[in-house]
This record gives structure tokens, sequence and C-alpha cells, in this order.
């Protein structure tokens, strides 16, 4: 078989492909990006990230912290862990998803014998299996946080 006949029977071929089972799914990198609580470079007056970021069926989660009312640290560590994950909980269900979505979990804690008052209140949130997460020591964290609570879900099926 010539070249230009096995090239042309290639093509034939890849165009066949195509017709049946419809055009390829995007590239890497070109999926529709949607952001939960934007935030743009032109907002100067506000902190340089977004509540989080979905790229297909994931969801990528900020850094959370857990402030009250006031925009103050609650006196109590059990607070303070129901406040952030209250606020992981509202920005998952912004997103049309839900706590059950999460796959992964990082807790940046100040004091590891909070552990035990965090996991109290963590373990509340969730229906089904928990997700994969590293609970990390950290020196201090913005505003005198106790926790930290950073995420990625992916919508279940």
């Amino acid at each position: 078989m010539s070249t230009s006949s096995a090239v042309t029977r290639f093509a034939a071929l890849a165009l066949l492909a195509l017709v049946i089972l419809g055009p390829a799914a995007p590239a890497y990198g070109q999926e529709t990006r949607e952001y939960i609580d934007a935030r743009t470079a032109s907002d100067g007056a506000v902190p340089p990230f977004s509540g989080a970021v979905r790229i297909g069926e994931t969801l990528y989660l900020s850094g959370m912290i857990g402030l009250n009312a006031d925009r103050e640290i609650p006196d109590t560590a059990e607070e303070e862990a129901r406040l952030v994950m209250n606020s992981v909980k509202s920005t998952l269900e912004a997103a049309g998803m839900t706590m059950d979505d999460i796959v992964s979990v990082q807790v940046f804690c100040t004091d590891l014998g909070h552990y035990d008052a965090f996991n109290s209140v963590y373990r509340t949130y969730f229906d089904q299996e928990f997700p994969a997460r590293a609970f990390i020591g950290a020196g201090s964290l913005l505003f005198d946080a106790r926790f930290e609570v950073q995420s990625i879900a992916v919508r279940r099926k």
C-alpha cells in the first residue's frame, strides 16, 4: 500500500470515528471555568482570591476561616469549627453541590490540641463517606483564627 493511500485511509477512519463518536472533549485546560464569589484584579478593596472555581465537575474551594457576624473569631474552638464548616457548606451550595461531594480537605490548625473539638463538629456535616483529609499544624492564621479549611469537591453522579 502506498503512503498516500495509507494517509487517505487513516483520514477516512478518523472522519468516521468523529461522526460516530461525536466531537472530542475540550482539550486539557480548555474547560469552562465558573467562579463562585468571584473577584478580579480590578477589585482593589477585597482580598485577591475568589471563593471557589469550578472546572467541569470539580470545584476548588479557597481556604476559609470561621468568623462570626462581627467578623471576629468566636470564643470556642467548636463554634469556630462550626462557622468555618458553614462557610464551606454555603460555598458548595452556591455551586449546586453538597458536603458529600467533597473529596479532599486540608485543615490548618494553630494548636493541634483542638483536633478533637474540630472533629466533633466536622463529622456532623457529612451523610456519606468522609473525604480524604489532612490536619496540619500551622504557626498562625489570619485574624488569629484557629482553623483554615481548604477543599476540593467533585459532583457525585
